[in-house]
């Protein structure tokens, strides 16, 4: 978005403000509706109101309302990325506190980069429970196309549910396709429930669709070298290999940052 386009929204809330300005012709209203331009369509009135006020170039009107268009619909589409996800809500950079992670400091800022999803590596933590695993990638939602699974929640038994229902009806091809559209599939919290057969080839279809192709983020209280205690040996094997050919790997440490809060008492409003 240029700076002219910035201030003269501006110069739009503060010379009509919301509501002041007339609304839109009936047929131009109805022709927005059809081309399904809603943002623009909301913006129209006060643009088109200071537009004529203050003898704007047409070229300047357009640019103005297809930004609003554009920013309506990005802003849209993150909400929709963070449904899908089945995401809980708060986890984003702004609130991020590097100190609170055994993860070196540099790391991390490399991570939030997200230069690495860009090349289609993998990223594989493993460390105990409470340590930042999960925290850790939450934020990258609103950076990245991130799909949790591309289903509801992101534990590994959430692909084994899609991967299973969708081998009934033989879409699984299907399914696959439509989760490694994203640039950054996460499968969260592996070997923390036993991992059967089902649970061994769902991860291993995920890991080979994403091979070389779109970054794969797992988290586990297991280092990947270990998956073959919680799964079939053959399977894991083979996961693990094409996981681990283009992956960064992390080790967190430390005690439990949940404990921690709650001994402290922090996230809890009083009793007393």
């Amino acid at each position: 978005m240029s700076a002219t386009s910035t201030s003269t929204r501006t110069r739009t809330t503060t010379t009509t403000g919301p509501g002041t300005a007339p609304p839109l012709p009936a047929d131009l209203e109805q022709v927005l509706r059809r081309m399904r331009l809603p943002y623009l369509r909301a913006a129209a009135p006060d643009v088109l109101a200071t537009a004529k006020a203050q003898r704007w170039d047409p070229a300047e009107v357009l640019r103005v309302l297809l930004d609003e268009e554009v920013r309506g619909r990005d802003e849209a589409t993150g909400a929709m990325r963070r449904k899908a996800a089945g995401l809980p809500a708060g986890k984003t950079f702004a609130s991020w506190r590097e100190q609170d992670f055994s993860i070196p400091a540099p790391t991390q800022s490399a991570l939030a980069a997200l230069e690495w999803v860009h090349r289609a590596e993998n990223l594989a933590i493993s460390g105990p429970s409470g340590t930042g695993k999960t925290i850790s990638w939450r934020p990258w939602r609103t950076r990245s196309s991130t799909r949790a699974c591309g289903c509801p929640g992101s534990p590994l038994e959430s692909l084994t549910a899609a991967i299973g229902r969708a081998a009934v009806d033989g879409t699984v091809s299907k399914v696959l396709a439509r989760i490694t559209r994203a640039e950054l599939i996460v499968v969260d919290d592996i070997g923390m429930l036993p991992s059967g057969q089902a649970a061994a080839e769902a991860f291993y279809r995920l890991v080979d669709a994403t091979y070389e192709r779109r970054s794969l983020a797992v988290t586990s209280n297991i280092h990947p070298s270990g998956y073959d205690t919680i799964m079939p040996k053959t399977l894991a094997t083979a996961a693990v290999d094409r996981l681990l050919h283009h992956a960064h790997v992390i080790i967190t440490e430390g005690t439990s940052l949940r404990l921690a809060e709650a001994t402290t008492g922090r996230g809890v409003i009083p009793l007393t």
